[in-house]
């Protein structure tokens, strides 16, 4: 990691370029000033098809001082902006100064668009056209890209379009949501569980908790091991919004169904992260994505 934390490769991306501007002057310089033997009839010598001769003109003057022109627009710019390794440049220009400006201009345009909304509840947004189109973009540009352009998620990314929230599904857990991401984090659980047998009947349990198929032997073995889960799911095994813990009795699997992938996440845990977004999003886009998520799983308040 020291040679992406040292001054070298600045120092040294500023030496190939300033060497290759002179390198450019002195090529010039010399082409001008070199003088080509040449035969009496001011030509090279070299004939190529038999009549096609090589005069021994020099350079245009307009071809020369074009070159000379650009040279001095190279230095002038690498002066005024960062083009010389780590050096800044004595406009101050950077990349994420102007993308910083451009979305401050875009914000203050779209302002009056927002203001409409700000004093309108999550509920009448999402009934509103023109909010959820605005909506949907949003989540298009920021969000899809993991839970899909449906919203329904993947493995391992929830659907956002059912009523199965870890933390809860309010317009204000999903705005603390999308304001500051969460981290889910399920511990290996093994250790505490018992030998590869007992995750197998703990495995089995979990899957009749919610009626799905299951060894039921197994499962009766397992109900005991469930104490180990319970402090986070629950004794009854319908989770905790506080904790994220989800619902094991819905029928939902985020992470995968079946015993193999129950005893998989049992024996190795999981760790999920939804990132914040409060730095991508102002206050005004999060009120209009939260409503937009909200809506997703309650079309018929939408419809109201």
């Amino acid at each position: 990691m020291s040679d992406f934390t040292s001054d070298f490769w600045s120092i040294y991306i500023a030496g190939i370029t300033i060497v290759s501007i002179l390198a450019c002057l002195l090529l010039l310089w010399f082409s001008g000033k070199a003088e080509v033997m040449s035969a009496g009839d001011n030509t090279t010598g070299h004939v190529w098809d038999e009549d096609l001769r090589e005069m021994n003109n020099p350079l245009p003057r307009w071809w020369a001082w074009l070159f000379v022109i650009t040279i001095v627009f190279a230095l002038g710019y690498l002066v005024l902006y960062p083009g010389l390794g780590s050096y800044a440049g004595t406009l101050g220009w950077t990349q994420n100064g102007e993308l910083k400006a451009e979305v401050e201009a875009g914000e203050r345009e779209a302002a009056p668009l927002y203001a409409k909304f700000a004093a309108m509840t999550p509920e009448a947004i999402a009934s509103d056209p023109q909010a959820m189109a605005i909506g949907e973009r949003l989540f298009m540009n920021n969000c899809s890209q993991c839970h899909g352009s449906d919203a329904r998620g993947a493995k391992g990314i929830p659907n956002l379009t059912d009523s199965d929230w870890l933390h809860g599904g309010t317009p204000d857990k999903i705005k603390e949501t999308i304001t500051l991401g969460r981290t889910g984090n399920m511990p290996p659980m093994a250790a505490a569980v018992g030998n590869a047998d007992d995750v197998k009947n703990l495995a089995n349990y979990v899957l009749g908790l919610s009626k799905s198929p299951n060894d039921s032997v197994r499962a009766a073995l397992g109900k005991e091991k469930f104490a180990a889960c319970a402090a986070c799911h629950g004794m009854d095994g319908k989770g905790n919004q506080a904790l994220g813990a989800p619902n094991l009795t819905d029928n939902i699997w985020l992470h995968g169904f079946g015993e193999s992938a129950i005893t998989a996440m049992v024996n190795n845990g999981k760790v999920n992260q939804m990132p914040a977004q409060a730095e991508r999003l102002n206050a005004n886009q999060i009120q209009i994505l939260t409503s937009y998520v909200w809506g997703l799983s309650n079309t018929t308040a939408k419809t109201k």
